[in-house]
């Protein structure tokens, strides 16, 4: 969408490019903004495979296929880990690193009450396990996945992968089968350890953004990414959890466009 310098968005686990379509359509007033589905989300391909090494190399792949010599890389959540990985590998090909509240580090355990892996494992379960060829509605899903999912919201966002075949029956745009099996790499991989070799970066500017109702990016994970990134801004938008693209819309793009414009 739109016209000027190149603009690419990686959304995060579960979420495809549909998530981005508003804030994409107001960046698109300055740029040109490519949204992507990863692998195995949205209208993409699935793939056995879905690790970071391999989308960062999907990524690698659309900017040849663009002809694109460079852009601005914004990624949320798995995306972020995502746009971390692909600067790493090919920081000639990034304007600016822009990383929506993900911290370069091991998210097995997310905090010490609950485990992030088990979190998702549960998810991917319940989309493995409900039989959608016996469904006739997406209330009938929601019911199901409300069994051990409470989240309305999550349950919500979760419902926009579904999609009917050509015979009217329901199906997950999601591989969840490649989701569950490779889970430990998602939640796990791009952490500290695996910049060792290669930090400090200090090739693009680099920014993170975090909701400060969030757990993703905390104040004890910053001097963690300043080893990484020395240069790196972190900013914050109040009120806004994990999807502050979309909880808090008009202060992420206020962030998004400072970012840009001070790189």
């Amino acid at each position: 969408m739109g016209s000027g310098p190149n603009l690419v968005i990686l959304h995060g686990l579960y979420g495809s490019s549909d998530n981005w379509l508003t804030i994409g359509k107001h960046l698109s007033e300055s740029y040109t903004v490519y949204l992507l589905n990863l692998r195995n989300h949205g209208d993409s391909p699935n793939a056995d495979v879905h690790t970071f090494e391999a989308m960062s190399e999907d990524v690698a792949g659309f900017f040849e296929e663009q002809e694109m010599d460079k852009a601005t890389v914004l990624g949320h959540s798995m995306g972020g880990k995502v746009a971390m990985h692909f600067a790493a590998d090919y920081p000639d090909k990034v304007s600016c690193l822009i990383v929506a509240d993900i911290a370069p580090k091991d998210y097995t355990e997310l905090d010490r009450t609950k485990s992030n892996f088990h979190m998702h494992q549960t998810i991917l379960e319940l989309l493995d396990e409900i039989d959608l060829s016996r469904v006739q509605t997406r209330k009938e899903i929601d019911q199901y996945l409300a069994t051990k999912l409470d989240a309305v919201e999550l349950r919500q966002f979760l419902l926009k992968n579904i999609k009917r075949t050509k015979e009217g029956k329901f199906m997950w745009r999601l591989n969840v089968p490649a989701l569950k099996k490779y889970l430990p790499q998602i939640i796990s991989e791009v952490n500290a350890d695996w910049f060792e070799d290669r930090k400090p970066i200090l090739g693009y500017p680099v920014t993170f953004i975090r909701g400060l109702k969030s757990k993703y990016i905390t104040d004890e994970d910053i001097p963690a990414i300043k080893e990484i990134y020395p240069d790196a801004r972190i900013i914050d938008i109040p009120d806004a959890g994990h999807w502050l693209h979309a909880e808090q819309p008009k202060l992420f793009l206020q962030a998004v466009l400072s970012c840009i414009q001070a790189g």
